[in-house]
C-alpha cells in the first residue's frame, strides 16, 4: 500500500470511548442495550459489543485502521437494540476532518446530535452552468448540465438516485427532475436544463442589464434524492446551492461541489437530552517521500545500538524528548524490525536500564523505553505465537457459556459457588498449561531478546538466583499473554464485532465471555502464579482461589518456559506444514467463477476462511467447503475497479485459470483482506507481474478491451511486501513518523542541547530544569543532537517545498478538491513552518 519510489500520503486512526446519560427507554425497564459504530462519512467500518441494560455504557475498545480513501467526517453512532432485535439510532458525533487536530490524543466528551437523513450527507457532484441571451422573447437562458455524482451513500443496500433542479429567485421557484438512475451511487446524468428569465416590462432593451438586475438575485439549487418504493417517501442525499453570479463576465462555470446538508433539516430534539460520548481519537497523516530523502536520519537511527553510551544515541534521545515513551517505541521498533536490527538495539537499551536499576524486584517494572519497545516487538512478532497457543482455548471459553463468577456478592441465584470456582480453575489451569508447554514455538526474535534480558539481569544481580527468570517471565506472562486473554480481539484471537450482521444479547455475552470469565482479578491469579512470589489479596475468596496454584510445580513450569524461551542458540519459529493457522474468516459476497460453460454468474453471500494452507468459501459457517484455493495457486490479489459491476469494495483473487471476484463489507475490511492474502501468497513462485484491474465481461476485458480471457494483464501488480506476515513494515513511513516526532518536540531537543552544555562546563549539583533528561556523556549526546537537528531541518525544508508545489498545482473546484472542501482550505492556510502535522 506504500510506494517507496514516490511521495504518498497515508492516514490512520485509533480510538476508544464510552457514553453517558443516554435517554431512558420509554417503557417500564428504562434501560437500553446500546452499541456504537465508527463510520467514515456514512460507511460503517467498526462496531463495538452491545452493552446491556445501561444508560452509561462503557465500551473501552481500541480500534485501529489505516484509512484507504478520502473522507469528510469521522462519525460515531449510538444505536439501541430492543427486544425485537430492531436497531434504532439514539444520536451521533460527527467530527470534521479539519477539526481532528483539536482532539488529537485527548479524552473529550462530545454532545450527541440527532440523526437525521437531511444531515447524513456525503458525495460530490459535477455541474456545468452557462448563461446565454436569446433575442426571441427578450429572455436570458441559464443552462445547467448535470454531469456526474460520486460517492453517494448506499441506503438499505441500494441507491437509486435522481436530481431535483430548481431556479430560485425573489419571486420564483421552478423545479425540474432528472431520470432515476438505478442501483448506482456514482450516477452519470448528462442531462441539460434550461431556465427562462424574462426581462422586467418596465425596462427598455437599452436599460436592461442581465448581470446587475436579474442574475445576481438568482441561484440554482440541485438536490439529490434516493427514489424509494416505501410509503415514507424519497430520502434526501444532499444538495448544492450555486448563485448565478459565479458565471461572471465569461458566462460559464464548470466545477465539482461537495454535497451539503439541507438547511433546517434536523429533527426537533433537544440536544442535551441525547447524552454524550467520550472519545480518545488519534489521527495521523503523513506524506512519505522517496527513500533517499530519509538516508541521513535513518542512518543515525539504525546506528543507535553501536553508540557508546547508548543514552547518547538517536533512538534513545527520541524516547527522552517524547511526551510518552509509547509514541517513540512504536515507530522505532517497526523501523528496527524492518532492517533486522531490533535485537541489538533492545539489548543495548535494556543493558543500560538494568545497570541503572538498584532493586532486582523493580527490574523492567516501569514504563521505560525498553519495556515499551519489548511490548511492541512482542505484539508484532508474536501474533502467530499467540494464535497457535491461546486461540483454541479462548474459542472454547467463548462457546461454552460456563459461569465463572466466584465473588459471593455477585453470584446469581441459579449459580453454585463451588461449580463456578471449579470452572474457573479448569480454565486458568488449562491456559497455564498451554503457555508453559509452548516455548518451542516462541518466535526467534523474542527468544533473542529474552536471552539478552536474562544475561543482563543475571550479571547485574548475581546474588538473586531467580532474577534471570523473573526478568523474562514478567514480559512473557504479565505483558504478553495476560493482555491477550483480557482483550482477545486486539490480538486477533477473536474477531471484532462484524458490521454486516446483528447479534442477540446472548451472542454478545458470548463474545465478551473472556472478559466475564477471566476478568482482571482472575488474571491476577494467573499472573501471580507466574511471578514466583506469594500474592496478597484483599478479597478472601481470591486468596482461597489462589491456593490452587500455590504449588511448586507451577513455579517450576514458569522457570522452564522462561529458560526455554531465553535459551541460546535461539529457537526457530516458522509455520510448520503440520500446523494449520486460521488467519481470517468472515461473511462476504462473491461472484460465481464460471466453472460451467453455461450458467448464471450471480453474486451470493458466502462464509470465507483463510489459513496458512488454503483460502476457502462455504455456504454457511460450519459447512463443508464449496471451493478450496490452495495458497500456492494464488497468483495475485488486487482491487477490482468499481465500474466492473457497479459495486464498491471489491477485490479479486487471481488463480491460474480464473479470478474470484469478492465484495468486502467496507473499505477497511477490503484492504485488510487484500493485505493478508497478498502476504500469505508472497513467496509463490508463479506470482503475476501484471493483472487486469477490471473484470472480463461480455467477451472482453473492460480495462484493455482484449477479447481473449487469457490475455496478459495490462497493469503492473502491486507487491514488494515481505513474506513474513507480521513484520510487514514500510521503513520510509516509520522514518517519516520519527521525523515528525522530532519536529514536534524540537524545543525539547534544543533544551537537551542546553543541558549537555551545562553538564559539560558545570560541576555543581544538577540543575533542576535539565534533570528530566538522561545524559551520561554530555559531549557525545551533544554531537548526536546536532546531527538530529540538521537532518530534521533538511526534511522540514523538503516538506515546505512539497506543500508549496502542491498548492500551486491545486485547482479549487477540481474533482480532487471540490468547492466546499473545508479540509483543504484548512490545509492551505497552515503556516509554511508547520511542515508536518499529526491530527
Amino acid at each position: 500500500s506504500f510506494c517507496p519510489s514516490s511521495g504518498v500520503d497515508n492516514r490512520e486512526i485509533k480510538l476508544f470511548g464510552e457514553a453517558k446519560n443516554i435517554p431512558p427507554y420509554p417503557g417500564p425497564n428504562k434501560m437500553r442495550d446500546c452499541y456504537c459504530t465508527v463510520n467514515l462519512d456514512r460507511e460503517e467500518v467498526f462496531r463495538t459489543k452491545i452493552v446491556e441494560k445501561s444508560l452509561c455504557p462503557f465500551y473501552g475498545e481500541d480500534f485501529y485502521c489505516e484509512i484507504p480513501r478520502t473522507f469528510r467526517h469521522l462519525s460515531f453512532y449510538i444505536f439501541d437494540r430492543d427486544v425485537f432485535r430492531r436497531d434504532s439510532s439514539i444520536g451521533k458525533v460527527a467530527v470534521k476532518k479539519e477539526d481532528l487536530q483539536k482532539y488529537h490524543g485527548k479524552d473529550t466528551w462530545f454532545q450527541l446530535q440527532p440523526v437525521s437523513a437531511d444531515s447524513e450527507v456525503q458525495g460530490k457532484v459535477h455541474l456545468e452552468l452557462r448563461l446565454s441571451e436569446v433575442i426571441t422573447d427578450n429572455c436570458v437562458l441559464p443552462i445547467l448540465l448535470m454531469k456526474i455524482c460520486q460517492g453517494l451513500p448506499i441506503i438499505n443496500g441500494q441507491c437509486d438516485p435522481y436530481a431535483a433542479v430548481s431556479l430560485l429567485g425573489p419571486s420564483r421557484s421552478e423545479a425540474k427532475k432528472t431520470k432515476v438512475k438505478r442501483k448506482t451511487n456514482n450516477p452519470q446524468f448528462e442531462e441539460v436544463f434550461y431556465f427562462e428569465v424574462t426581462r422586467p416590462l418596465s425596462y427598455t432593451k437599452r436599460q436592461f442589464d442581465v448581470e446587475e438586475e436579474d442574475v445576481d438575485k438568482l441561484a440554482l439549487r440541485v438536490d439529490l434524492w434516493n427514489a424509494s418504493n416505501l410509503k415514507f417517501g424519497d430520502e434526501f442525499l444532499g444538495g448544492v446551492r450555486v448563485p448565478l453570479r459565479v458565471l461572471g463576465q465569461a458566462g460559464v462555470h464548470d466545477a465539482w461541489y461537495f454535497l451539503q446538508p439541507r438547511e433546517n433539516g434536523g429533527k426537533s430534539v433537544k440536544v442535551e437530552d441525547l447524552g454524550s460520548l467520550r472519545l480518545n481519537i488519534v489521527y495521523t497523516e503523513d506524506h512519505v517521500f522517496p527513500s533517499e530523502h530519509y538516508n541521513p536520519l535513518r542512518d543515525l537511527l539504525l546506528d543507535s545500538a553501536n553508540v557508546e553510551p547508548v543514552s547518547a544515541s538517536t533512538a534513545h534521545i527520541l524516547g527522552e524528548v517524547c511526551r510518552e515513551k509509547q509514541e517513540a517505541a512504536i515507530p522505532l521498533v517497526r523501523l528496527f524490525l524492518h532492517y533486522g536490527k531490533v535485537v541489538p538495539f533492545i539489548s543495548a537499551i535494556a543493558h543500560a536500564e538494568v545497570n541503572r536499576t538498584q532493586d532486582p524486584n523493580t527490574i523492567f517494572r516501569g514504563n521505560s523505553l525498553t519495556s515499551k519497545c519489548i511490548d511492541e516487538t512482542m505484539k508484532l512478532a508474536g501474533m502467530h505465537y499467540l494464535q497457535v497457543t491461546l486461540k483454541p482455548i479462548v474459542d472454547e471459553i467463548c462457546t461454552e457459556h460456563k459461569p465463572c463468577e466466584i465473588d459471593p456478592v455477585k453470584l446469581k441465584e441459579s449459580e453454585n459457588l463451588e461449580t463456578n470456582r471449579e470452572n474457573l480453575r479448569q480454565y486458568v489451569d488449562r491456559i497455564f498449561n498451554v503457555i508453559t508447554t509452548s516455548g518451542v514455538r516462541c518466535p526467534t526474535v523474542m527468544c533473542d531478546i529474552f536471552f539478552s534480558l536474562r544475561e543482563s539481569a543475571a550479571t547485574r544481580f548475581q546474588v538473586d538466583q531467580d532474577v534471570r527468570y523473573t526478568a523474562v517471565s514478567s514480559f512473557i506472562f504479565l505483558r504478553f499473554f495476560a493482555p491477550a486473554i483480557l482483550s482477545p480481539n486486539l490480538f486477533h484471537l477473536r474477531p471484532h464485532h462484524p458490521v454486516t450482521q446483528s447479534f442477540s444479547p446472548l451472542q454478545t455475552n458470548h463474545l465478551s465471555l473472556v472478559q466475564c470469565s477471566i476478568h482482571p482479578q482472575h488474571v491476577n491469579v494467573f499472573c501471580f502464579s507466574c511471578n514466583l512470589s506469594k500474592a496478597n489479596f484483599k478479597e478472601s475468596y481470591m486468596a482461597s482461589f489462589y491456593d490452587y496454584f500455590n504449588e511448586q510445580k507451577y513455579a517450576d513450569a514458569v522457570k522452564n518456559v522462561s529458560a526455554l524461551e531465553s535459551s541460546d542458540p535461539h529457537l526457530q519459529f516458522f509455520m510448520e506444514t503440520s500446523l494449520c493457522f486460521l488467519f481470517r474468516r468472515r461473511f462476504m459476497i462473491k461472484r460465481a467463477q464460471g466453472r460451467k460453460r453455461f450458467g448464471m454468474k450471480n453474486f451470493k453471500k458466502r462464509w470465507f476462511r483463510l489459513t496458512n494452507h488454503e483460502f476457502t468459501y462455504h455456504k454457511t459457517k460450519g459447512e463443508g467447503a464449496l471451493c478450496s484455493i490452495p495458497i500456492e495457486n494464488i497468483l495475485a490479489v488486487e482491487r477490482l475497479e468499481e465500474e466492473s459491476f457497479k459495486m464498491k469494495n471489491m477485490f479479486q483473487v487471481i488463480q491460474p485459470e480464473r479470478a474470484l471476484y469478492i465484495q468486502a463489507n467496507n473499505c477497511v475490511e477490503a484492504r485488510d483482506w487484500i493485505d493478508i492474502l497478498t502476504k500469505v501468497s508472497q513467496c509463490n513462485r508463479k506470482r503475476l507481474s501484471t493483472y487486469h484491474p477490471s473484470a472480463y465481461l461480455n467477451g472482453h476485458w473492460l480495462c484493455c478491451k482484449h477479447s481473449a480471457d487469457t490475455a496478459p494483464g495490462c497493469t503492473p501488480c502491486t507487491g514488494g511486501l515481505p513474506a513474513n506476515i507480521q513484520l510487514d513494515v514500510d521503513g520510509d513511513r516509520e522514518t517519516e513518523r520519527i521525523y515528525s516526532l522530532f519536529s514536534t518536540y524540537m524545543t525539547k531537543l534544543i533544551k537537551m542541547q542546553e543541558a549537555c552544555g551545562s553538564k559539560s562546563v558545570y560541576d555543581g549539583p544538577e540543575q533542576e530544569e535539565y534533570s528530566s533528561f538522561v545524559i551520561d556523556d554530555p559531549q557525545e549526546t551533544y554531537k548526536t543532537l546536532k546531527q538530529i537537528i540538521s537532518a530534521v531541518q533538511t526534511l522540514e525544508q523538503q516538506h515546505t517545498k512539497y506543500k508549496r508545489d502542491k498548492f500551486k498545482k491545486t485547482k479549487i473546484g477540481s474533482q480532487e478538491h471540490p468547492i466546499g472542501d473545508k479540509s483543504f482550505q484548512c490545509y492551505v492556510h497552515q503556516q509554511p513552518e508547520n511542515t508536518t502535522y499529526s491530527i
